[in-house]
């Protein structure tokens, strides 16, 4: 990839993170009023109207562009990413948007943890260290004799673990297949599955938070749209520290529009797990690229 792609990607993982930290904003304002189940059904119906749209337009056809090895796996790992973003919906209206995500944090460390069980990968005890380390970031965090420890605290490690199986499980999908196949079929899984669920919650909404409602949906679509082309773009090693700018944009936004509180235990844990989680970006991709240099001097 050239350095003009590098930047390029940069550049739009940044947009990126940005509009995912409105579209939090949006998540926070609607949940604090409608049912999170019927909020991410919606949500579901502008992706799966999109992924569908996009295999009509594949030139091999819509049964050939969806083809998948594992449907199971893809059922699974669909099913895993529902409760995801259910669990941190909800957890932006137990907790706030800066402590959820300064504990979600985390999820880069689990990624690196869960990727020997789940991947057969190796991971090295540096890299178990900077586990080690992150999760002393965030009992920081949780502070229990004063912080933000409650029942509540533990729904965005739950929210982590959950997208860490998912990270883990569409790398073992992507292997042998387009990622466009799982892309296509979490959209329509997760909307056969939402609204199934979603549908005993469907309520009345005024105009303005249909606005909201609607303008919420196309910001997760267009923001899961620069991710994908982003990486497509540029190594996940230069991106992973760009996005942890997310953080930085749901705390203004969370100040400015939410007036929640930046509390130093959040500060520091945070930024123990934020150091934490880069190493182990950048320690995997040293070891990457020692496997790649043995490999090329065969």
């Amino acid at each position: 990839m050239t350095d003009q792609n590098t930047r390029l990607g940069i550049l739009l993982m940044i947009v990126t993170v940005f509009i995912f930290a409105v579209q939090d904003g949006f998540a926070r304002y609607l949940g604090g009023g409608y049912s999170v189940f019927m909020v991410i059904m919606v949500r579901y119906w502008f992706f799966a109207v999109f992924v569908t749209v996009q295999a009509m337009m594949k030139p091999a056809g819509l049964r050939a562009a969806v083809r998948t090895r594992h449907p199971w796996l893809q059922f699974v790992r669909s099913v895993i990413l529902i409760a995801e973003i259910c669990v941190m919906v909800y957890a932006y209206t137990r907790i706030g948007l800066i402590n959820t995500h300064a504990i979600f944090a985390v999820c880069p460390l689990l990624v690196a943890g869960l990727a020997m069980p789940v991947l057969g990968e190796k991971v090295g005890w540096r890299r178990w260290s900077a586990i080690l380390v992150g999760m002393i970031g965030v009992a920081i965090i949780l502070q229990p004799d004063g912080g933000v420890f409650s029942p509540d605290s533990f729904l965005p490690l739950l929210g982590a673990l959950l997208f860490a199986l998912y990270s883990l499980m569409t790398r073992l999908t992507t292997r042998d297949e387009p990622a466009f196949i799982s892309f296509f079929w979490s959209g329509i899984i997760g909307c056969v599955l939402m609204t199934v669920i979603g549908l005993p919650y469907l309520t009345f909404m005024p105009v303005f938070d249909l606005f909201i409602l609607a303008v919420y949906s196309f910001l997760a679509l267009f923001g899961h749209y620069l991710l994908i082309r982003s990486y497509s773009m540029a190594e996940a090693s230069a991106l992973q520290p760009f996005a942890y700018l997310q953080i930085v944009f749901i705390t203004i936004i969370a100040i400015t529009v939410f007036d929640e509180a930046l509390r130093m235990n959040i500060v520091i844990g945070g930024g123990i797990v934020i150091l934490a989680g880069l190493f182990t970006v950048i320690r995997s991709r040293q070891v990457n690229q020692g496997k790649a240099l043995r490999v090329g001097q065969r």
